[in-house]
C-alpha cells in the first residue's frame, strides 16, 4: 500500500529567514523529492488568515505540484469545502485532475474557525448541510451534463461545468465525528483520519454500518490514516529531535484565530510537561522498524485495508533537515509496510 507524505503547509516561523516565495519553492521541491524517494502520495492542508501564511490555496498549489511530477498521487488534506463555491471548486479540481493525468484526490473537510467562516460569508451552523450538497453537486459537475442543485444552501442554475475530467475526481472526507464518517460512507470515496488507533476502529465501524444501511460495497471505499512519524536511533532520541517541531505544528492550531489580525509572527511558547506527554503519546517515534511494527499491528486489528500517510512535514525544519526526515522514512519505514 506504500507510504504517503504530508501535510505541506508553507508556513513561516519567527526568526526563519525564509519568505513565502522560498517556502512555496520548497513545497514543489519536496513534492519532487517525495516522488523520487518512492512515496505513494503527497498531501497539502488549508487554513486562512493565519499570521504564518498557512497554505490557503490548495488547488493552485496542487496544479503546480502535478506539473513537477509524473507518478505520485497529489491529495488535499483537506480543502475546507463550505468556504468554497461548489462550481468553482468543481472547475478547479477538474483542472488539477487533467494537469495531473488523474493523479489528484480531492480531500474535503468542514472547517471550524469562526474567523474563516465570517470572512468568507459562510455559516458554521449550516456547514454539515453545505457539505452534503457539495458532495451531491461535484459528481454532477464532472459528468459533462447539466447539474441539478436546488438545495437550500446552493440553489444553482442548470449549467454544464467545463473542463470535464476524464473520470470523476476521487473525494475523501477528513474529520473525526460520527456524522462526518457516515456522510463520507454515503457520498464520498474515502475517509482521511488522524484519530487514535482506537478511535479509528470506531470510525471504521461507523462507516461500515452506514455502508450496510445504504447497500454500498465496502471495497469501493478507501480508508486513509495519517500520523506524525519521526524515525531515529531509538524512541527517546527520535522524540528529542522531533519534540520542538511537533509542538510548533500543534500549538499553531490554538493560535490561528488570534493571529488573523496580527501584523507579525508570534513566538512559539514553551512546552509544558503534560502537553509534551500527550504529544509524544500520539506520535510514532523510534526506529523505522519500530514505527512500521506499530502500523502493521494497527492494520492487523482493522476490518479494512488502510493507506498510511506520514504527517512528517514540519514548517520549522530547514529544507535539508526536512529532506533527511523524508529519506529516513523512505529507507527505514517504507520497506516494512
Amino acid at each position: 500500500m506504500g507510504l504517503g507524505f504530508g501535510l505541506l503547509s508553507a508556513q513561516r516561523t519567527a526568526g526563519d529567514p525564509r519568505g513565502w516565495r522560498d517556502l512555496y519553492a520548497e513545497t514543489l521541491e519536496l513534492t519532487a523529492d517525495a516522488e523520487r524517494l518512492g512515496f505513494s502520495s503527497i498531501w497539502t492542508t488549508e487554513h486562512h488568515f493565519v499570521d504564518d501564511g498557512y497554505m490557503p490555496s490548495l488547488l493552485v498549489t496542487s496544479a503546480a505540484m502535478a506539473a513537477r511530477t509524473s507518478t505520485i498521487e497529489i491529495g488535499t488534506g483537506v480543502v475546507l469545502a463550505p468556504l468554497h463555491h461548489p462550481l468553482r471548486l468543481a472547475e478547479d479540481a477538474a483542472t488539477v485532475a487533467l494537469i495531473s493525468n488523474d493523479r489528484f484526490t480531492l480531500g474535503l473537510g468542514l472547517g471550524w474557525s469562526g474567523v474563516e467562516f465570517a470572512a468568507f460569508g459562510a455559516d458554521t451552523r449550516t456547514r454539515g448541510r453545505a457539505m452534503s450538497e457539495i458532495l451531491d453537486i461535484l459528481p454532477q459537475a464532472w459528468s459533462g451534463q447539466p447539474i441539478h442543485a436546488p438545495g437550500p444552501i446552493y440553489d444553482l442554475p442548470e449549467v454544464v461545468v467545463r473542463p470535464v475530467p476524464d473520470r470523476p475526481v476521487p473525494i475523501v472526507i477528513g474529520g473525526g465525528a460520527e456524522p462526518a464518517v457516515r456522510r463520507a460512507a454515503r457520498l464520498a470515496d474515502g475517509f482521511f483520519s488522524n484519530a487514535s488507533p482506537e478511535k479509528l476502529e470506531q470510525q471504521i465501524a461507523w462507516g461500515l454500518d452506514e455502508m450496510r444501511k445504504v447497500g454500498r460495497d465496502p471495497e469501493t471505499f478507501r480508508w486513509i490514516y495519517y500520523a506524525v512519524m519521526w524515525p531515529g536511533e531509538d524512541a527517546d532520541s527520535a522524540w528529542a529531535e522531533a519534540r520542538d517541531h511537533v509542538w510548533a505544528m500543534r500549538w499553531k492550531y490554538s493560535d490561528m484565530e488570534a493571529s488573523a489580525a496580527r501584523p507579525g509572527l508570534a513566538d512559539i511558547p514553551p512546552l509544558d510537561e503534560d502537553t509534551e506527554a500527550g504529544l509524544r503519546s500520539a506520535a510514532l517515534v523510534g526506529t523505522g522498524a519500530d514505527i512500521a511494527d506499530q502500523l502493521t499491528e494497527m492494520r492487523s486489528r482493522l476490518e479494512v485495508p488502510i493507506d498510511i500517510v506520514a504527517r512528517s512535514y514540519f514548517a520549522t525544519l530547514p529544507y535539508e533537515d526536512q529532506l533527511d526526515v523524508m529519506a529516513r522514512l523512505a529507507t527505514e519505514v517504507m520497506p516494512h509496510l
